[in-house]
């Protein structure tokens, strides 16, 4: 009887090593962090995740919204196999899904922003059995007119910068074509003098010699 034991516990044993080795499963999720948009523009809220587990037909995707003044939390859209739009509240008929779960993208797409949608967007993914992990957010500010950013100028004086050079070498091609038609012109002028100045010569020989034999 006792001698048996051992040969039963080595499955066991064997499979709390394997669940030791296996890997934590915790969805991870990743947002842009902080989005500015014009009022009565759309803007897309980018939410992206990854997970352990292959994405299914048990995906899940909560987006829900805190205002910035404070107040309770308000659901804006749900995924499961489908899109879930709100049917009632601020959200109803301004949201719509613009993810792809088979590319980890869960992202959706708010129409028509006012300035009561700004706030803080939660983004929660659950994938069995990934159900774990930190909610992503997104923090959206509704202005009346976009401020660039740091990249914006630098995109823009680089920009000029290329446009400049560009205008620079048209300038210096367009001199140097110029430059060499123009040496050109006067080679030709000199050429048509020397020959005139030759046959000028020439008409004065014959002259002189047609005189001397007279």
């Amino acid at each position: 009887m006792y001698g048996k034991s051992p040969a039963r516990l080595v499955p066991l044993l064997l499979g709390l090593q394997l669940t030791a080795l296996w890997p934590t499963t915790a969805v991870e999720i990743y947002t842009s962090g902080a989005v500015e948009a014009m009022n009565g523009t759309d803007t897309r809220l980018k939410c992206t995740f990854s997970s352990f587990a292959p994405v299914g037909d048990a995906l899940t995707v909560t987006w829900n919204f805190r205002p910035r003044d404070g107040g309770p939390e308000q659901f804006v859209f749900y995924y499961h196999v489908d899109p879930f739009p709100p049917m009632s509240g601020r959200f109803k008929d301004r949201v719509v899904w613009d993810g792809n779960p088979e590319r980890y993208d869960v992202s959706i797409l708010l129409w028509k922003l006012q300035f009561d949608d700004n706030g803080t967007y939660t983004c929660q993914v659950k994938n069995p059995p990934d159900v774990d992990g930190l909610v992503g957010t997104v923090r959206l500010s509704v202005v009346h007119t976009v401020q660039f950013s740091e990249i914006y100028f630098l995109a823009l004086a680089i920009g000029s910068a290329c446009a400049l050079m560009v205008i620079i070498v048209i300038v210096v091609v367009l001199f140097q074509h110029f430059r060499k038609k123009r040496w050109a012109e006067r080679a030709h002028k000199v050429v048509e003098i020397k020959s005139k100045e030759e046959e000028r010569l020439n008409q004065e020989k014959v002259s002189v010699y047609l005189e001397d034999t007279d």
